[in-house]
């Protein structure tokens, strides 16, 4: 079983390092443990420290695309080279990579294709009580669109199957981690937990400029993924709540008819008013009918690709394992050919 921990790094050069010296060499049950380093436009010595340090894949991007890009060429490239399972860690030595045998065993188990390490951030003391705060209420938002247990939605330690990472597609620029546990929910596929440890912070988190920018693109990440594999729900709910409205003026207005006996001249503008919502409202009806249309399309297309992955990666791991092979199998007849010339003149004596 061959493991490959992936590395997204922008501008890591102090602290990669300590992340890449702290990987367990050995893990009971994998055969072979290779590391990737996704360099994302770095303009520091990353690049040169991981090769330095013996890294053995580096995919490198032009200029800094996101931690989102950088996370699915990681698994696109882990893919390629066969990984059965694939680890994603952070290059700023957040996370103690000694827990990487304990994240990989729901998976080894059976268990789980998907594995997010907890980092219980209550207990954090670098977290300020705002941000521990902002912690649990986007973990709780990700439960709830996701149908899933997650404690700790935006940490990064993970764990992927080989199939668990075919079957994800990050669509998001900003950060995949609410995004691939929505889908992973909405997919059905098996996502666990385990509680890991965390270092000291070595520095303030680039996902980010400040912690309204965070709350607004995470915000808009988890509607937008939500809404992506539950449109008629979000547009039905949406189309009612606007219909409803609508109905108020009209409500009202026969209230004041039967009540007071009151003439339409004075409540036009009000049912005006209700007649536009009621519209509206069932607009987005008839909106959440076409999304829902449509989204079945995008489940076909998901299924095809993830058809067309499974054939991609599996046959580039037969070319890989029978180039490994052949070198054996060629010395073998050799050795074979040699002890026939050698046997061959003694059968005449």
């Amino acid at each position: 079983m061959k493991l490959i921990v992936q590395i997204p790094c922008f501008n890591e050069e102090k602290t990669l390092s300590l992340v890449l010296k702290s990987i367990p060499k050995k893990i009971p049950g994998i055969t072979k443990i290779e590391t990737l380093i996704i360099d994302d436009g770095s303009t520091d010595k990353t690049v040169a420290i991981a090769k330095k340090l013996g890294v053995n894949h580096i995919v490198k991007h032009r200029t800094n695309r996101g931690l989102a890009i950088s996370f699915s060429d990681g698994i696109h490239r882990s893919l390629e080279l066969g990984a059965d399972i694939i680890v994603n860690t952070d290059g700023d030595n957040q996370y103690a990579q000694a827990d990487i045998p304990l994240l990989i065993k729901p998976i080894k188990e059976g268990r789980a294709d998907i594995v997010v390490g907890d980092r219980q951030t209550s207990t954090i003391t670098e977290f300020s009580k705002a941000k521990k705060g902002l912690q649990r209420l986007g973990s709780f938002l990700v439960r709830l669109a996701s149908g899933t247990n997650i404690p700790d939605a935006p940490s990064g330690f993970r764990a992927y199957s080989r199939n668990g990472a075919m079957s994800l597609n990050v669509i998001t620029t900003f950060s995949y981690t609410a995004e691939t546990i929505i889908q992973a929910g909405k997919k059905k596929i098996a996502v666990t937990y385990v509680k890991i440890h965390t270092n000291d912070k070595t520095r303030d988190s680039r996902l980010f400029k400040s912690m309204f920018e965070h709350i607004r693109k995470t915000t808009s990440t988890i509607l937008r993924s939500y809404t992506m594999y539950e449109p008629f729900r979000v547009f039905l709910m949406g189309g009612i709540f606007v219909f409803s409205l609508g109905l108020l003026p009209f409500l009202r207005f026969i209230f004041l008819m039967i009540l007071y006996q009151e003439t339409i001249g004075g409540h036009l503008q009000s049912l005006i008013f209700g007649a536009v919502f009621i519209i509206f409202g069932f607009l987005l009806i008839t909106i959440g009918v076409l999304a829902d249309l449509i989204g079945i399309n995008r489940k076909l297309l998901e299924d095809s690709l993830y058809r067309l992955k499974k054939i991609e990666y599996d046959k580039l791991n037969k070319k890989r394992i029978r180039k490994a092979i052949l070198p054996l199998q060629f010395s073998k007849r050799s050795y074979s050919i040699d002890t026939k010339e050698q046997s061959y003149p003694r059968s005449f004596q």
